[in-house]
């Protein structure tokens, strides 16, 4: 007879709570500039590079590792839409011009489908996940139009979006961890 070999469980913790703080803190900033309180600056793009996107993807990474393909595909996505947006946003590839404003609506218009489909998937998950990818569907849509409009209006209307997603997800993430350190839940995720 043949010895199974022993089994080891390995214990992860969870990486939703890093995902969430790195899509809500990064988004902020950037609904905070939507709202003209500051231009996009070092700030917003060094947390869209290291925080919104290295993080986010490292997120993702563990979520493939847990088995959680929605949340492997969120924050895997979201850490890359980060990247992409400062390398468009700084124009650092050489011999490229900058973005025009079609293609920058068509940029965020595609992100905003995407997070539409990810929207029905959070329909089984609570309610905080629904309001997160709601209104940032929403929040993409909205600067899709304000790249190709002069309406001033659609920009302050995308920060006060930006600012309900961004908290949510931050809100949510504090839900997380506080709920794992105590063991029963301290903020309701609904």
């Amino acid at each position: 007879m043949v010895e199974k070999e022993p089994t080891v469980t390995i214990n992860l913790a969870d990486p939703t709570a890093v995902g969430l703080l790195a899509f809500g803190m990064t988004t902020v900033l950037l609904a905070l500039h939507n709202l003209q309180l500051y231009p996009i600056d070092s700030v917003i793009l060094s947390m869209g590079i290291f925080y919104g996107g290295i993080a986010q993807v490292i997120a993702g990474m563990f979520e493939f590792k847990k088995g959680n393909t929605f949340g492997a595909t969120a924050f895997t996505s979201y850490g890359f839409f980060w990247l992409t947006f400062v390398v468009i946003t700084t124009g650092v590839l050489p011999g490229v011009s900058a973005a025009e404003p079609a293609a920058l609506g068509a940029y965020f218009a595609l992100w905003g489908v995407l997070t539409l489909f990810m929207f029905i998937g959070t329909l089984k998950s609570s309610r905080a996940m629904q309001i997160i990818f709601l209104s940032l569907t929403i929040l993409f849509f909205l600067v899709a139009i304000m790249k190709n409009t002069d309406v001033e209006a659609v920009a302050y209307i995308a920060g006060a979006v930006g600012i309900l997603s961004g908290g949510t997800a931050m809100y949510t993430a504090f839900s997380v961890v506080l709920s794992e350190q105590f063991g029963r839940e301290i903020l309701p995720r609904g």
